[in-house]
């Protein structure tokens, strides 16, 4: 490979975040977590940058044998002046980075084509913060190296500026100012949109891949905290899919082992007898097959079909709102429609299902003088009239999920004013004139 001049190299972005996901642009990559204890990171310091480094990994040939091996080839920024305990943590994580760039193991020849490819994945540190990597894997032969090197000159300036600009606010645009040869300068602006709970999220991949059938099932499963394991050929449909099926638990965040491309040497994660959410390549199925793993959704984006279930996928969601999200979902949409258009049509009817089951929950929030609350659960579920209902709350409420939520909300002494409450209000003024229709009817 590198004898030939030529070289699969992974240009890799990452960023901070925490508990969520934080993503680049909506057309590359998608966003991947991570939590296998062996790769858990300590925390190290950075700021709110639109990236923490900028670094190449490329596939180097051992000094001894055939094999080729991911390495770290080029690094934007150089930290300089470390402390020694904040060199050996940069060190760590570098030494991370490498192995979720090219997961697919050590299975490498000579190319002379490879698709572009690009995914993204997730670090988790010890403290609950997340380092999200954004990964483009691309062939890169002589003649592109070195029109690559000529214009590093471009594009350290241009890099340099992205990552001392200030990050916007929801809603806000930064503009950043690019020189070209030739071009004379041009001026990006970057827009964060208002609505940032679908921030860089895509739903096509995963319609494209199943049924929403077989959709709700999973958002069943996560629910409940299941295990859940896709199985797909490329990178980027899972790293996509799994970021997508996270994404309709909004307004909770998946709190545990979430790897949308598990590297072949962390396949033992699917034996982990705690919940996962996790992306295996098809080339690991056997592997993933023989695996000993009870109550596991395995589920085959590449037929549409699930390898394996519990069973009672179908039993787990109220059967009316179940209903109501599946007639939803099967109105068409547009060709034509936007990603943003897409992704409103998909998410619109999973948050619904929250805001009926669960968007009462600020009324059962008792708070002392000092501000502090307390969760009144039983007063909770109870206060739901549909038997159906109750009965799948009451499980809803001893999950994680569920937990973290209601444990911000009892130190916030105002519910957060975001897109979940804006449509619990509206819900609540839905019902209010539906009463006060029926009444005049009387």
């Amino acid at each position: 490979m590198d004898g030939l001049g030529r070289r699969l190299r992974a240009s890799l972005r990452l960023k901070r975040g925490r508990g969520g996901s934080l993503q680049d642009n909506p057309r590359d990559p998608v966003k991947e977590p991570e939590r296998p204890q062996e790769h858990c990171l300590p925390a190290f310091a950075g700021g709110q940058h639109f990236f923490e480094y900028l670094l190449v990994v490329s596939l180097k040939k051992k000094s001894s044998g055939p094999d080729y091996e991911p390495t770290i080839t080029y690094q934007f920024p150089k930290r300089e002046n470390l402390l020694r305990g904040q060199q050996e943590e940069e060190e760590r994580l570098l030494g991370a980075i490498p192995l979720f760039c090219f997961p697919d193991g050590n299975e490498w020849a000579s190319l002379t084509e490879y698709p572009r490819e690009t995914f993204s994945f997730v670090l988790t540190n010890v403290d609950g913060s997340r380092k999200i990597g954004y990964c483009r894997r691309l062939l890169i032969l002589d003649e592109v190296e070195k029109r690559d090197q000529i214009s590093m000159a471009v594009i350290y300036p241009f890099m340099q500026g992205l990552r001392e600009a200030a990050f916007p606010a929801p809603g806000k645009t930064v503009t950043l100012k690019s020189f070209i040869p030739d071009s004379g300068t041009e001026f990006i602006s970057l827009t964060r949109p208002l609505d940032s709970h679908l921030e860089h999220v895509d739903f096509r991949s995963l319609l494209n891949c199943l049924s929403v059938e077989q959709i709700l099932q999973i958002f069943a499963s996560a629910v409940l905290e299941r295990r859940i394991i896709f199985l797909a050929e490329g990178l980027s449909t899972l790293s996509q899919c799994i970021h997508a099926a996270a994404a309709l638990l909004y307004p909770f965040s998946w709190a545990h082992t979430y790897i949308p491309v598990v590297p072949e040497r962390l396949l033992d994660t699917v034996c982990c007898p705690t919940p996962f959410m996790v992306g295996v390549q098809m080339r690991f199925q056997q592997q993933v097959m023989e695996s000993p793993m009870e109550e596991v959704l395995l589920v085959n984006l590449c037929e549409g079909t699930f390898l394996m279930s519990v069973g009672d996928e179908k039993e787990i969601l109220p059967p009316k709102l179940q209903d109501d999200i599946l007639d939803s979902l099967g109105q068409t949409t547009s060709e034509s429609s936007t990603s943003e258009q897409l992704n409103e049509h998909v998410s619109g009817p999973f948050v619904q299902f929250f805001v009926k089951t669960v968007g009462h929950y600020a009324s059962y929030i008792k708070r002392e003088a000092n501000g502090q609350g307390h969760f009144q659960e039983r007063a909770f579920y109870k206060a739901l009239n549909s038997k159906a209902n109750r009965r799948f709350v009451k499980k809803f409420v001893k999950t994680q999920l569920f937990s973290l939520f209601i444990q911000e909300a009892e130190k916030s002494r105002t519910p957060p004013a975001g897109y979940f409450q804006r449509k619990i209000l509206e819900y609540e003024e839905q019902k209010k004139h539906k009463k006060s229709r029926e009444k005049t009817v009387k």
